[in-house]
C-alpha cells in the first residue's frame, strides 16, 4: 500500500489513498467498480444475446451478452466487415469522444475513423467488449441467474472462450466472414485464436493483423501477472471477488492500482523511463523524506487512473485468460496451429516491447503461410508503441489493407 504519510511537510500527493482519494486535491472516492451496469447510460454502445457459452475449462455460461460498437456501412455483398479487437484494458470505444457512457475516449483514434488507415468510409468496422469485461459485456459485475452480480462465482475464461463468444456475434449480425481480424496485445491473442477457430466454425477470416502479441504465453509473460493477481486478491476490500455492494471508497481500488503500476512498467520500455524521468523527484517532493520520485508520480497516475475507470474482477479474469493463452493446445502445438492459419497476415512487433518480446511475432510471421515478413516498429515506447506509434503503424496497416482491398469497395 502506498505511503501517505507527512514527512518534513511532503504529501505523497497522486498515491492511491485506502481511504478513496487519488490526489490531495481529489476529494472523490474510488468507485468500488467502474464496470458498466444495467441502467447506466448505453452511450454508443449496442448489445447482442450470444446465448450459453460452453467454456473450455468445463461447465456452461448461460445468458451471455456481448456489448459493441460499429462505424461505417456493411456494402451489398457483405465482404467489406472488420473486427478490431481490444487489449486489456480496453473496450468497444475504439474511436469516439469521452461522452455519456464511455468514461475514456477512443485507444485508437487515430486508427479507424473516415480517411484513416481502417478507413470508415470503406470498411463496416465491428469492435466488441471482450466477454468477461467490464463495458457491457457479460462478466464478473454482470447478474447471475439469481439476480446478484457474478462476482467470485464468475468462472475461469480462455482466449478460446472469448472467440467463441464473438463467433455468436458475428452470425446475430447476418456475417458469414471478415475482411480483417485485427488486434493488439490481447486483442492479438484473439485475433491470432479467430484464424484457426473462426474457418472451423464457418466464418471466413480473409485477412489478418496481429500487433504486439504472442502464439502462447510464455514463462516470463506468467511471472509478470503473478504479482499483479497477487496485489488484487491480497486487498482485503477485494472480498474473494465479492465487493459489488461495498461503499464508494471501499473497494479494492488499492489492489487494482498495485496491479497496474507492475503492469505498466512492462507497456514501456527502460530507455523511455530513464530518458523521461530519470532520477527526478516529483514537484517539490524529496525522495530523501518521504516524497516521490517523478516515475513514482508517474505510476501513481495510472494507478489512480485505472482504478476509476475498470474492475478488479475483470482484469483477474482476462489477466488469467491471457496466461492460459495456447492457440496449439489441442492442435498438435503452436506451430502446427500456426501453419493452418489461411489468411493473409501482417504481423507487426515493437522494438522495445519487453511484454511481448519481438521475436514472438517473428515465430508468428515465419509459421503463418501466408504471412508476410515481420514488421518492426522502432519505438522507445515499448508495448504501448502500437497505441503510440501512429506514424510508423497507421501507413504499414493502411498498406496491407490496400493491397487486399474487397473487390466491391
Amino acid at each position: 500500500m502506498p505511503d501517505t504519510r507527512r514527512t518534513s511537510g511532503v504529501r505523497q500527493r497522486g498515491a492511491l489513498d485506502p481511504r478513496g482519494g487519488s490526489r490531495a486535491s481529489d476529494s472523490q472516492p474510488f468507485p468500488v467498480s467502474a464496470a458498466w451496469r444495467p441502467g447506466d447510460p448505453v452511450g454508443r454502445r449496442q448489445f447482442v444475446e450470444v446465448g450459453a457459452v460452453e467454456l473450455e475449462a468445463g461447465g456452461v455460461l448461460p445468458d451471455v451478452t456481448l456489448a459493441y460498437e460499429t462505424w461505417g456501412t456493411l456494402n451489398e455483398r457483405r465482404d467489406n466487415a472488420v473486427l478490431v479487437l481490444h487489449a486489456l484494458t480496453g473496450d468497444s470505444h475504439v474511436t469516439g469522444p469521452a461522452e455519456e457512457g464511455h468514461l475514456s475516449a477512443g485507444w485508437w483514434q487515430d486508427m479507424v475513423g473516415p480517411g484513416a488507415p481502417i478507413d470508415t468510409d470503406r470498411y463496416f468496422v465491428v469492435a466488441p467488449n471482450v466477454f468477461g469485461g467490464c463495458q457491457g459485456s457479460t462478466g464478473p459485475a454482470s447478474p447471475a441467474p439469481d439476480g446478484a452480480p457474478w462476482g467470485g462465482r464468475f468462472p475461469m475464461l480462455t482466449v478460446r472462450d472469448q472467440v467463441a463468444a464473438e463467433i455468436e456475434l458475428t452470425r446475430a449480425l447476418g456475417l458469414d466472414g471478415w475482411h480483417l481480424v485485427v488486434g493488439a496485445s490481447m486483442g492479438g491473442l484473439r485475433a491470432l485464436e479467430w484464424a484457426v477457430l473462426g474457418p472451423e466454425a464457418g466464418i471466413a477470416v480473409e485477412c489478418l493483423t496481429v500487433i504486439a502479441a504472442t502464439a502462447q504465453s510464455t514463462g516470463d509473460q506468467i511471472a509478470w501477472a503473478h504479482p499483479q493477481l497477487t496485489a488484487i486478491r491480497s486487498d482485503p476490500r477485494f472480498r474473494d471477488g465479492d465487493y459489488y455492494d461495498a461503499a464508494p471508497g471501499d473497494g479494492p481500488h488499492v489492489g487494482l492500482g498495485i496491479a497496474r503500476q507492475i503492469a505498466h512498467t512492462t507497456y514501456r520500455s527502460a530507455v523511455e523511463l530513464d530518458a523521461r524521468f530519470g532520477r527526478i523527484p516529483q514537484g517539490g517532493e524529496d525522495p530523501m523524506r518521504g516524497g516521490r520520485f517523478a516515475v513514482q508520480s508517474y505510476l501513481d497516475h495510472h494507478a489512480a487512473k485505472l482504478a476509476r475507470r475498470f474492475d478488479a474482477n475483470s482484469y483477474v479474469v482476462l489477466t488469467e485468460s491471457m496466461l492460459t493463452h495456447d492457440l496449439g493446445r489441442d492442435r498438435g502445438g503452436a506451430v502446427t496451429a500456426l501453419r493452418a492459419v489461411t489468411a493473409r497476415t501482417l504481423v507487426v512487433a515493437v522494438d522495445t516491447d519487453r511484454l511481448f518480446l519481438p521475436d514472438e511475432s517473428v515465430r508468428i510471421a515465419e509459421h503463418v503461410p501466408r504471412a508476410e515478413p515481420a514488421t518492426m516498429l522502432r519505438s522507445d515506447f515499448g508495448h504501448d508503441g502500437f497505441l503510440v506509434e501512429f506514424g510508423q503503424l497507421g501507413p504499414v496497416v493502411g498498406d496491407f489493407l490496400s493491397r487486399a482491398r474487397p473487390r466491391s469497395t
